[in-house]
């Protein structure tokens, strides 16, 4: 078993909804378990700024399917919920990213892990130090020294 971390975010539709249907969708993923649930949060969209704020959470899953299988599984969920990828930072129903896969380090075209921007946002560092407070990010050190130096980011925990 592998213990995984998967950043939630949604803006379209009713995004806390999203949040929690996304939250009951990893429980039921197989020869998974959802481990802990972060609360939720409100932040500021980064890079295209014309959109409304999101929702975002942190899960935490102990899961025996591979990095892979892992990933396969969050797109099928992005799918069920209506995801469209029209254009970098677009707004969205919900985005599912696989930001930790145990210590293990990828680095390939379709999956890059640990999250490749994971340490510049504070709306993935805040719920990810909420239910991992020792977390590391393999290869940048402490999220919580991370999280500290993102204070040009305001997240707000709403739940």
């Amino acid at each position: 078993m592998t213990l995984a971390y998967v950043g939630i975010g949604a803006n379209l539709e009713d995004p806390r909804a999203q949040v929690a249907q996304a939250f009951d969708e990893l429980a039921r993923l197989p020869r998974t378990r959802l481990s802990a649930r972060s609360s939720l949060y409100r932040s500021a969209p980064l890079g295209y700024a014309a959109q409304p704020d999101f929702i975002n959470a942190v899960a935490e899953l102990d899961t025996a399917l591979g990095a892979h299988a892992l990933l396969a599984e969050l797109q099928a969920i992005e799918a069920r919920h209506g995801r469209s990828r029209s254009f970098a930072n677009a707004p969205r129903t919900l985005d599912l990213d696989l930001l930790l896969y145990g210590d293990t380090r990828i680095d390939e075209p379709q999956l890059v892990v640990p999250h490749a921007r994971m340490h510049q946002r504070a709306f993935v560092l805040q719920p990810l130090l909420e239910i991992a407070p020792q977390a590391q990010i393999p290869g940048l050190g402490s999220a919580a020294a991370l999280l500290a130096a993102r204070t040009d980011q305001r997240v707000e925990r709403i739940r």
